[in-house]
């Protein structure tokens, strides 16, 4: 009996991988296919093209950057960009990751159910064959590749912005060693792929609170109040005992990768935090949909 069922299993198994395969690409295509993520991806772009401008109009008028005030220093990495426009990736991911990348990924993830709710099409999803399970991981995978095609949209923009306006060479490091432009390249990469991988915990909190509401607006307010309100509380030194355990505080962590050698700690701490909060919010999130009675 067994044996005479193993076709139909086999059969019946090979439709669902095709169709949580066909879910999976439907909702990337449905991500950024939308105005609001392209429009998000255009802003992203542009905030590299600003700084390079405005680092090659201020040197060209023959002042230094940070000369105004700052004792001479300018703002991490930006002091460099004249002499190597590589710097611009670095100076651009520094400048996007504390509130342009994250509000980005909060609008993304916290549409991602309530979006779907609010519209009417929920139920019908969960209609096909797919279940919630799969539905809400194809939820956050379409988030988390957000979070990867955004922070590689503003590293591209500054590399491109770079090269126009600025020269390339080998790169001075933080350590004030210095390695190739190759190197300095593969640096970079690694940096973005670390820069995407600090907003998957943002992206979790994302999916979880888009599962309690059925507006996506609300959602959406809601994911990018709360991450106002985390970044408030790790600047206040009196609640620095909660400061580690904030998805956000060692976002800024990836600097230690342009180190010779390399300082991997607080980079690891970061990777480690936001796995937890993968874990933590995916799982509420699961527990969350899987009740949850649809109604739209």
């Amino acid at each position: 009996m067994s044996r005479a069922e193993t076709p139909h299993q086999g059969r019946r198994t090979g439709r669902s991988a095709l169709w949580t395969l066909g879910l999976f690409r439907s909702e990337l295509t449905l991500t950024f296919r939308r105005w609001r993520t392209l429009a998000l991806l255009a802003v992203l772009a542009a905030v590299p093209v600003l700084i390079g401008i405005a680092v090659k109009i201020e040197t060209s008028d023959g002042s230094s950057i940070g000369s105004g005030g700052g004792g001479g220093e300018g703002p991490a990495f930006l002091t460099q960009i004249t002499n190597n426009g590589l710097f611009l990736v670095f100076a651009a991911l520094a400048a996007t990751l504390p509130v342009f990348l994250p509000m980005a990924v909060g609008v993304v993830a916290g549409d991602s159910v309530a979006g779907e709710a609010n519209a009417g099409t929920l139920r019908y999803l969960l209609v096909a064959p797919a279940g919630r399970t799969r539905l809400l991981l194809a939820k956050y995978t379409a988030a988390m590749a957000f979070c990867l095609v955004a922070t590689l949209v503003v590293a591209a923009s500054a590399l491109v912005t770079g090269a126009l306006l600025f020269p390339l060479g080998d790169v001075t490091t933080i350590s004030g060693t210095q390695i190739s432009f190759g190197e300095g390249m593969a640096r970079a990469v690694l940096i973005a792929a670390v820069v995407a991988a600090s907003l998957t915990g943002l992206a979790a909190l994302g999916l979880f609170i888009s599962t309690l509401t059925g507006s996506g607006i609300a959602a959406m307010a809601a994911t990018v109040g709360l991450l106002i309100t985390v970044q408030i509380l790790d600047t206040i030194p009196q609640s620095h005992a909660i400061h580690p355990y904030l998805f956000p505080h060692y976002w800024l962590s990836f600097t230690d990768l342009l180190r010779e050698p390399v300082y991997w700690d607080e980079v690891l701490k970061n990777l480690g935090l936001q796995g937890l909060y993968v874990a933590v919010f995916g799982s509420a999130a699961w527990a969350r949909f899987s009740t949850k009675d649809i109604t739209a």
